[in-house]
């Protein structure tokens, strides 16, 4: 297909009360939570998204203890499902815990190891880290939390390698999140290692978010910063960059579209999203190789020039960085059903 020009443990579990779908998600309710970042998870893989053509996700919302979860406002979610039904699922997203200053229960580290040990896929939103460093998951691998909690996490758990400036972290097995909105980018991008970048893009439309955020939590760190009134000639070069991805551009010319200086844009534009332009313009032109990648079988070269790198050399070092993997792997991973990059 021809591509467009631009473009110790307690003891084991016990066995699940009902059969596993083809891909179960697990979700953990627990008492006293905010109902976002739970309804994060549900709104993204509960609803049935029957147009999208694809074989969905099949969530259950489970307690340490099945029955009545009291929840923030006096409401109580009621779920018949328990660890086991955690501890079983091929997903399994803990959205924070009650108290960062305490442990994870010994039934919940037993349910998180034996779901890691199956290879399941581990994910937490917000404080939810807490509980997989608790269960000794995170020792040795890179996380992160909410910024707020960041030094927290760092301190009770030493042999975490805390990042406190992204919104989320893909370790393969192990993803973790920043605070709640960052779970949305997260669960899209999950979304996007299992079926593909235009999957992720349709489902991201229908939430109307973004179906990639750049930048860090730097951008969202408490400051004394004003409201930038250039805030809208920044979105107006990013549109107009969005549009020219295929053609080399340079900082000159986005401070040329917003009516700034560069000096002067490179400082509002690092303030507005968290990156430098030329920074932002690479994971761009990476993200919308993707697709290209998946949909068509244009040689890596021609998928290069068609998002705007100079070379395929270029290419294949800067979506090595991005994706932690090659264009070519990624795309025999998609061809090949896995949905993500080996």
């Amino acid at each position: 297909m021809p591509i467009p020009a631009t473009t110790t443990a307690p003891r084991l579990l016990p066995a699940p009360r009902r059969p596993a779908a083809a891909h179960r998600v697990a979700v953990l309710a627990y008492p006293g939570m905010s109902v976002f970042e739970t309804g994060i998870v549900t709104e993204v893989f509960g609803l049935p998204r029957p147009e999208l053509n694809v074989d969905w996700y099949d969530l259950v919302v489970c307690a340490e203890q099945p029955g009545p979860v009291p929840v923030v406002g006096g409401a109580s979610l009621h779920t018949p499902y328990g660890l086991a039904e955690l501890a079983a699922a091929r997903t399994v997203i803990v959205p924070g815990v009650p108290d960062v200053t305490g442990d994870p229960s010994p039934e919940l580290v037993t349910a998180l190891r034996q779901a890691h040990r199956r290879g399941a896929r581990i994910m937490s939103i917000c404080s939810g880290a807490f509980a997989l460093a608790g269960a000794g998951l995170l020792d040795g691998r890179r996380a992160t939390t909410h910024w707020r909690y960041a030094e927290l996490l760092a301190r009770r758990y030493p042999r975490v390698e805390v990042d406190p400036d992204v919104l989320y972290l893909d370790d393969g097995d192990l993803l973790t999140s920043a605070g709640s909105a960052a779970g949305l980018d997260l669960c899209v991008h999950v979304i996007r290692r299992d079926h593909g970048a235009a999957i992720a893009n349709a489902v991201a439309r229908r939430l109307v978010i973004p179906p990639h955020r750049d930048g860090g939590q730097a951008q969202f760190v408490e400051a004394p910063v004003p409201a930038d009134p250039d805030d809208d000639r920044i979105a107006g070069s990013i549109d107009w960059a969005l549009a020219h991805l295929a053609e080399p551009l340079s900082v000159a010319q986005l401070a040329g579209q917003a009516h700034m200086s560069p000096r002067t844009y490179l400082r509002h534009f690092a303030r507005a999203t968290g990156t430098s332009p030329i920074r932002w313009l690479i994971d761009q032109r990476i993200r919308a190789s993707l697709t290209l990648l998946e949909e068509t079988d244009a040689p890596v070269e021609q998928v290069s020039r068609a998002v705007g790198f100079d070379t395929p050399v270029t290419y294949r070092h800067h979506f090595g960085r991005v994706m932690l993997t090659s264009p070519s792997a990624y795309r025999r991973a998609f061809r090949t059903g896995a949905g993500r990059p080996a």
